[in-house]
């Protein structure tokens, strides 16, 4: 039986001068040409979570869940209004608008190739609970949906950020995401050490082309620095609940040699040397006591 996946975005109304008056109705598109595509593969159903003054702007095969309530401007002390939606109440919104078995959530600006939904049907039959799909970047001269096909052709660069999360539905209940906010850093680092922490069968797919976004840089939205500082402190609060529970060994790149390990956590926007430092401190002491009662185990047995 096909997998049933549910996909939700936050569409918003902007002006013509901002990235996302291009790459939304891209996304839009993209999304629709997958789920046709994936017909007798997977059944998926597309959501949006949106405010009320945004929902004219919906496409009609979205699934408009109940506007959103919340920004995190009710959630902090700034000198700018920006109203930035809560990761946890978009992810809320979906969970209980759908039954399906799957949940998505990628960023309003991340486009899909048209076999996207396909591939996640695939890596959900290969038995993973949890996944992430990093995009690829191309190049920021494309403008309009007629040039979607020349996108999709386009290879790109790699990204190491996280902006596509997949996950079964049983695990949302579990996570911790504070008043994280959409739409600046630390987005990506919450949800995705919630899937490293809930998840059983977790991984990253790395280098897959099946996202791609318009513009190659990699580093961006951090000018805002009063909700750069109210995300990170959230993320601090979600740190400090997950990291009794987190395994360094379901982390990215924790197979890798040494240096390439550290070179990998440390170049990551969505990783923490903070965080990776003592969870590999504590696997290597925990290895070292089995270690070590392996040793006398067999010691003390030879005396019998």
């Amino acid at each position: 039986m096909p997998p049933t996946i549910a996909h939700i975005i936050n569409p918003v109304r902007v002006k013509p001068t901002s990235d996302l008056y291009h790459a939304q109705p891209v996304t839009f598109a993209t999304m629709l040409a997958a789920k046709e595509y994936a017909q007798g593969k997977a059944t998926v159903t597309l959501y949006s979570a949106q405010y009320e003054e945004d929902a004219g702007f919906v496409p009609h095969f979205f699934t408009q869940t109940p506007h959103l309530t919340q920004a995190a401007p009710q959630f902090g002390k700034f000198t700018h209004y920006r109203k930035l939606p809560l990761i946890r109440e978009i992810l809320q919104r979906l969970y209980d608008a759908s039954t399906a078995d799957f949940l998505i959530y990628t960023n309003v600006d991340i486009a899909v190739t048209p076999n996207f939904y396909e591939a996640v049907a695939y890596y959900i039959e290969q038995g993973y609970d949890a996944f992430m799909i990093n995009r690829r970047r191309i190049a920021a001269t494309y403008r309009h949906v007629h040039q979607i096909p020349a996108m999709v052709a386009e290879v790109g660069l790699p990204h190491p950020g996280f902006d596509c999360f997949v996950f079964h539905r049983d695990l949302f209940p579990l996570f911790k995401l504070e008043n994280i906010c959409i739409g600046v850093p630390f987005i990506e680092i919450s949800l995705s050490h919630n899937l490293y922490c809930y998840a059983s069968n977790f991984v990253l797919l790395a280098d897959k082309h099946l996202t791609f976004h318009i513009g190659r840089e990699v580093f961006k939205d951090w000018a805002d620095k009063e909700y750069v500082a109210h995300n990170r402190r959230e993320f601090a609060k979600i740190k400090t609940n997950l990291m009794p529970y987190l395994d360094i060994r379901r982390f990215p790149y924790a197979n890798l040699p040494f240096f390439r390990r550290y070179l990998s956590w440390i170049f990551n926007p969505a990783m923490q040397i903070g965080i990776c430092l003592p969870l590999e401190w504590r696997a290597f002491k925990k290895k070292c006591r089995y270690r070590f009662n392996e040793f006398f185990l067999r010691f003390i047995s030879g005396w019998h």
